[in-house]
């Protein structure tokens, strides 16, 4: 038992190591989406700051476009000229996505200056993408109703998460200290 230990220690070392980030980041995000205060930023002041960026950008490319707090959920409601799309959940900021990314990085870890360059640039690749993808997702839904389920639940979901996948692989074959080889 402990040669399999001794023989699979940087794969242990990196399942441990993300599962303890993951859990501390999802806890303090929990923890965050608990007590944050919905009266000033609805549903919460990520969501709320993604729903507005949301309409400015749609705005500036010329379509009409309204976020208003739902009256019977913690969302925002997507109006684009006029027609109720779509809301913004929780779920839509990103968050859970770049809790996800830093793990993963943290557990894969690199020189410290590094590791911590790529964890702000990386999250705000992944926040700005997502932000993207909720603005062409609007678009997409206006123009194609009958392909929501499609956008919704695999398309835009498969660019978020790729992209993701894409910059996990960039940091393991360039950053990481653990060699590949060893996992």
């Amino acid at each position: 038992m402990k040669s399999l230990f001794i023989k699979y220690k940087s794969v242990i070392k990196f399942i441990l190591t993300f599962l303890l980030v993951y859990t501390l980041l999802s806890v303090g995000y929990k923890l965050y989406l608990q007590f944050s205060d919905g009266s000033k930023f609805y549903p919460d002041y990520f969501t709320h700051l993604v729903a507005l960026q949301t309409e400015n950008l749609l705005n500036s490319f010329g379509y009409s476009t309204q976020v208003l707090p739902h009256p019977d959920e913690p969302s925002m409601k997507v109006i684009l000229k006029g027609q109720y799309l779509a809301r913004i959940i929780e779920g839509c900021n990103g968050l859970s996505v770049v809790i996800l990314f830093i793990s993963f990085i943290v557990a894969f870890s690199g020189k410290l200056k590094t590791t911590l360059f790529y964890i702000l640039s990386g999250s705000i690749l992944i926040y700005v993408v997502n932000l993207l993808r909720i603005v062409v997702l609007s678009i997409g839904l206006y123009y194609y109703p009958k392909y929501k389920d499609v956008l919704h639940a695999v398309i835009f979901p498969g660019i978020i998460y790729g992209m993701v996948f894409l910059l996990w692989v960039f940091w393991v074959n360039r950053f990481s200290k653990l060699n590949i080889k060893d996992v």
